[in-house]
């Protein structure tokens, strides 16, 4: 799949599923500005799960303000791995790398369990737009 298709595949399954939660399209869309912008920093870096990792990082947000009333990083953690399965399932995106997105989505706000290079660009470019915002 070319990246541009599956780029615009993933930022509509991802507005979809936020609805009206503007912030946080807006927050995906920025997060993977800063993804693509740090990607020829780094070697070996496979860019549909980059991508994806960038678009979807946040879905766990959604369930878990429906769950328990707010979200945090660990909940994020908790609930956002089996969202980003079920929304790449729906744009047939590769089983393997479906594994590697919610591998990544269910860590980036933790201390690295996974020693992907694609995990690394996410948690900075998560952090360089959170701090944006901040100072915003």
């Amino acid at each position: 799949m070319k990246h541009e298709q599956l780029k615009g595949q993933l930022i509509k399954t991802m507005v979809d599923f936020f609805e009206q939660d503007y912030r946080r399209i807006t927050h995906a869309i920025e997060v993977l500005k800063q993804a693509e912008l740090l990607l020829g920093h780094y070697d070996n870096v496979d860019e549909e799960v980059l991508i994806a990792s960038a678009v979807l990082h946040d879905v766990g947000i959604k369930p878990s303000e429906a769950e328990l009333g707010y979200n945090d990083g660990k909940t994020q953690e908790q609930y956002g791995p089996a969202v980003a399965e079920q929304l790449l399932e729906q744009i047939g995106f590769d089983g393997d790398k479906t594994i590697k997105v919610a591998q990544i989505v269910g860590n980036h706000h933790s201390k690295a369990r996974y020693d992907y290079v694609e995990l690394e660009i996410l948690k900075l470019a998560d952090t360089i737009v959170n701090r944006l915002d901040a100072n915003g």
